[in-house]
């Protein structure tokens, strides 16, 4: 637990010291909740690009060190020089009292998954077993060796930012990757609070948590899929930042203005590689297309722009209002704009050109194969209706009606969305938000790509990083309606932040929203299995000595019945023949055919030679092969006769057989 909370701790405030700085390098001069998504995507840079000078991780633990601190004191140098700075002359104190009930909300909720299985470990094991192999390549990193997924030019950011954990503060694997999965968790809603800065404390906070932990995004947290919380984490946080340049009065004359979003593409190629940008490249070119097109309008019609000022809502800060345009643009697209642009462009470039070898190689990866299986860790093609966050289901991967819930209640929550989302949509529409619809647009193009050219296993993914988009296309312009419903700010009557008077119908719909997405969103993560606390290599360097025989796996009850051993276990011995049983429920002999056992051992049993194994051996006439704390290979030291019952374990049984 307090490793977990430890790699959290690390890297929500290097992400937040170090998007700070950078936002202020581009001209910001006040707070932004873009600082923690942008730190995080140039972390996930900086340690990738690090990861394997002298010391295999050491050099990026010491990197990012110096860059935290360095981060601090440039910001507290700004604070104390000309009063702009992270202290009380720009709002810090009041972003703390904002963000402190959001950190901590969110934080109680990725925590639910460790409070319901009792214990922290591997996140998702029974539901995808792909952390095995992220947990290889992470070790391999750590020991400076070569890995499969190195070779095919898989991205492997986020595995140098655990590597750098590992040798920094002394991490394990397996918490590091808990660690940067909840940090993820806990910096998309302070993300959200982006767009929902000037309204009341309640519906902030439950509006940026609904956003950032949208029900699909919550389901993969609950899979330990850490990477595509990641993207969506990225292309929200990108939404927001095109939405700030071309709309915050603090940004949009700033030249470097649009740079924010180009280090989030950066951190998405670090992440997710080319794939990463077809959702911010969509978003980026059909944002461009509509701010050319509106800016094309307002110049026909006299360049007139009305604009309604936003009133901060109270406990936020003065200053984090903002204008709503009315009419045809906030600022056309000018050839200032235009340069601001072109700059982020060169940035995205020059920092994404390292990796374009590697993109290139990872292009062949077996997932893009629209022939292969395709299914992966599904039982068939995932709903797109999910994105709307009201399926009532800890499972994403069940249909409606196939768990404990009537269909009924997954059709209304699908009629009630689509409902808010076109109203939504609608309401983005009339008040110009090009960039909200942009990021939508791209995430709809993407989905349908993906469902006509690619597989069920990509087309869900594509849903989960859709998610978070159409939550904020739904509450963006919808959620100032429930002032209303809060007499505290001002009650019955009281006019919404556009200037007019709010709606009980839209606040009364948007508050069921919120109640119905928030409580999906928890029963996806009260449903999250959590897997063995430790991980070692060993398991899986024995499988090529076991491929020619059949396997009994002799595992700890507790590993079994407690942390999802079996699937675990199972997956790491897969291409064989396996049979696994509790060790005290061995009996006198193993099955007939078996070849090979394994044991667990702890290192104050094992002596640490072969031949030289504390335990006794398993049965009779069975010798030492390799012993590898904590496991022992043992191999029968007579011929094997009958015919194995141990089942098969193919890749896809295995992949197949934990989603079960």
């Amino acid at each position: 637990m307090v490793a977990t909370y430890a790699a959290v701790l690390a890297i929500v405030v290097a992400s937040l010291a170090i998007g700070q700085a950078a936002l202020a390098l581009c001209g910001a001069r006040r707070w932004s909740w873009l600082a923690p998504a942008v730190g995080l995507a140039l972390l996930v840079a900086v340690c990738w690009a690090t990861v394997r000078i002298a010391g295999d991780g050491v050099g990026s633990a010491v990197v990012v060190a110096v860059l935290t601190i360095a981060s601090l004191v440039y910001l507290w140098s700004l604070s104390r020089g000309q009063a702009t700075g992270v202290g009380p002359g720009w709002g810090g104190r009041e972003a703390l009292w904002v963000g402190a009930p959001v950190v901590l909300l969110a934080l109680l909720a990725a925590s639910i998954p460790f409070a319901v299985e009792g214990h922290f470990g591997i996140l998702g094991t029974s539901f995808n077993p792909d952390m095995s192999q992220h947990l290889l390549a992470a070790d391999r990193l750590a020991h400076g060796q070569p890995t499969q997924l190195l070779t095919q030019g898989y991205p492997l950011g986020p595995h140098s930012v655990v590597v750098a954990l590992n040798k920094g503060l002394g991490i394990g694997l397996v918490q590091g990757f808990s660690g940067i999965t909840v940090a993820t968790a806990v910096i998309a809603p302070l993300t959200a609070l982006t767009a929902f800065r000037d309204l009341p404390a309640i519906p902030r906070t439950a509006g940026a948590l609904v956003v950032g932990l949208a029900y699909v995004v919550a389901s993969y947290f609950a899979q330990g899929a850490f990477k595509e919380t990641m993207q969506a984490l990225f292309l929200l946080a990108f939404v927001l930042a095109l939405r700030a340049g071309s709309r915050d009065p603090d940004w949009r004359d700033l030249p470097l203005r649009y740079v924010p979003a180009a280090l989030l593409a950066v951190g998405s190629v670090y992440t997710y590689s080319f794939p990463g940008l077809i959702w911010l490249g969509g978003a980026a070119v059909i944002w461009l297309l509509a701010e050319w097109v509106a800016g094309r309008a307002a110049r026909a019609a006299g360049g007139v722009v009305v604009g309604v000022p936003h009133s901060a809502g109270r406990g936020a800060p003065e200053h984090m209002g903002e204008t709503t345009t009315t009419g045809p643009a906030a600022q056309p697209l000018g050839p200032k704009a235009v340069q601001s642009v072109l700059l982020a462009l060169l940035a995205f470039l020059v920092l994404a050109a390292p990796e374009l070898g590697r993109m290139i190689d990872f292009h062949n990866f077996e997932t893009f194969d629209p022939n292969g299986p395709g299914l992966g860790n599904l039982f068939g093609q995932v709903s797109p209706f999910e994105a709307l966050g009201i399926w009532p289901s800890g499972d994403f991967r069940l249909a409606p009606g196939d768990g404990a819930v009537p269909a009924l209640a997954y059709y209304l929550g699908i009629a009630f969305g689509l409902v808010l989302l076109a109203w939504g949509v609608l309401r983005c529409w009339r008040r110009r938000e090009w960039a909200v619809l942009a990021g939508l647009g791209a995430a709809l193009l993407a989905y349908a790509a993906a469902r006509l050219g690619g597989t069920p296993y990509t087309a869900a993914k594509a849903i989960e990083i859709a998610s978070p988009v159409v939550a904020l296309t739904i509450l963006l312009p919808l959620l100032p309606e429930l002032w209303r419903l809060f007499p505290l700010y001002g009650g019955k009557g009281t006019a919404t932040p556009s200037g007019r008077p709010g709606s009980p119908l839209a606040g009364g719909a948007v508050g069921v929203f919120l109640i119905a997405a928030g409580a999906c969103s928890l029963l996806a993560l009260a449903n999250a299995p959590v897997g063995p606390t430790t991980y070692s290599p060993a398991l899986t360097e024995m499988r090529p000595l076991v491929a020619d025989g059949s396997v009994l796996a002799l595992a700890p009850r507790q590993l079994l019945l407690d942390e999802q051993g079996t699937p675990y276990v199972a997956w790491e011995l897969r291409g064989g023949r396996v049979c696994i049983k509790a060790d005290d429920e061995a009996g006198q002999e193993p099955p007939p055919g078996v070849r090979y056992v394994i044991t667990w051992v702890d290192a104050a049993q094992s002596s640490g030679g072969a031949g030289m194994v504390g335990p006794e051996e398993p049965f009779p006439g069975f010798v030492p092969k390799r012993v590898a704390v904590p496991y022992v290979l043992w191999e029968s030291a007579h011929p094997v006769s009958g015919q194995s019952p141990c089942p098969l374990i193919a890749v896809r049984q295995a992949r197949q057989g934990s989603a079960r």
